[in-house]
Parts: C-alpha cells; sequence; structure tokens
C-alpha cells in the first residue's frame, strides 16, 4: 500500500513523501548476464503512482549482482561475463570450496559488481538513459530464482492534476 502524507505544491516542488516495498522473485537463469528491467517494472506497477523519488533495488543473495548498464546489445553483456571470468577465474586455490567450484568466484564477482542500484523516477517511470537497463549478473552455474527487495521513497502524483491522455501516466489515473 502506497501512502501519503501532503500535497504536491503548485510550483512543481514536491512536498511529503510516500514509501512503497515489495519482495519480487525473477525467474531463474543460467549463468551470465540477463536484462531484467522490464521483468522489475511489471512486478512493480505502483512505481507508476509516484511523480518524483528514488528506486531502491536490492538483491538478497551473494553469489549473484545487480548492475545498471547497456540494454541493447547483447554482445555487451556476453563480453562482460567473458571478463569476469577471465579477472575472478574459477581454480583457483580458493578455501570456500564446499558449495563447488563456481561458488568463491561467485561471491568475489558479487562484491566488484555490488548487491543493490538506486535509479530515479520521473512520471511514474524509472530515469534510465537512452541505452541503460537493469542487469541479473548471475554468477552460479545452477542458480535457482533470485530475489530482489525494490523500495520505493518519493512523492506521489498529484490526482487533482489533469493528465494528457498522451502522458505515460493517463493509464493509472483514477
Amino acid at each position: 500500500m502506497v501512502k501519503r502524507n501532503m500535497a504536491s505544491s503548485s510550483r512543481g516542488i514536491q512536498i511529503g513523501s510516500a514509501w512503497f516495498q515489495r519482495k519480487v522473485k525473477l525467474r531463474p537463469q543460467h549463468r551470465g548476464i540477463h536484462l531484467v528491467t522490464d521483468e522489475i517494472i511489471k512486478e512493480v506497477p505502483e512505481l507508476r503512482q509516484f511523480a518524483v523519488g528514488l528506486v531502491h533495488i536490492q538483491i538478497l543473495h551473494t553469489s549473484a549482482s545487480l548492475a545498471l548498464n547497456e540494454n541493447w546489445d547483447p554482445y555487451v553483456r556476453d563480453d562482460m561475463e567473458m571478463m569476469l571470468n577471465k579477472i575472478v577465474p574459477e581454480g583457483m586455490p580458493y578455501r570456500h570450496s564446499c558449495e563447488g567450484p563456481d561458488d568463491m568466484p561467485a561471491h568475489v564477482k558479487a562484491c566488484f559488481i555490488g548487491s543493490s542500484l538506486t535509479v530515479p523516477i520521473a512520471e511514474g517511470k524509472l530515469h534510465l538513459g537512452t541505452w541503460q537497463g537493469i542487469w541479473l549478473c548471475e554468477h552460479r552455474n545452477d542458480a535457482g530464482p533470485r530475489k530482489v527487495v525494490v523500495t520505493i521513497n518519493g512523492c506521489l502524483r498529484d490526482r487533482s492534476t489533469p493528465v494528457s491522455p498522451m502522458s505515460p501516466m493517463a493509464s493509472t489515473s483514477s
């Protein structure tokens, strides 16, 4: 449930804030770099209620990571996987090896890339660059579904302001 503290002002400055949080289960992926922007947006339709704010996405695993990068050319994701495997190879004398040869390298890669992203919201959408998308970096060979927590903080749209039929917000008007 999204709660509103105060209305937005008529000068474009937003007053008050709303919070929303949801755990999202991403479909299982093979080892590699996967574009998951649309999957996350689909699972969090409440995003459309925010005029301005921030989305924070935190992965709840230590052998996968999140990144913001190229969303058009899949070769970029393939090349990133290749480079990560060169930088952090399997077969090193890792002391932590009880979960298989890909486990410790997965932890190292996850530390390098990171476990969270923060993305601005503008008019109910993620405010990404033209070629940016959210990557799930799956570092294990046989991982299952991955969970992320999506937290939104921002100001809700002022529903008293008319919305143009051409606006991306038109479909969420009451």
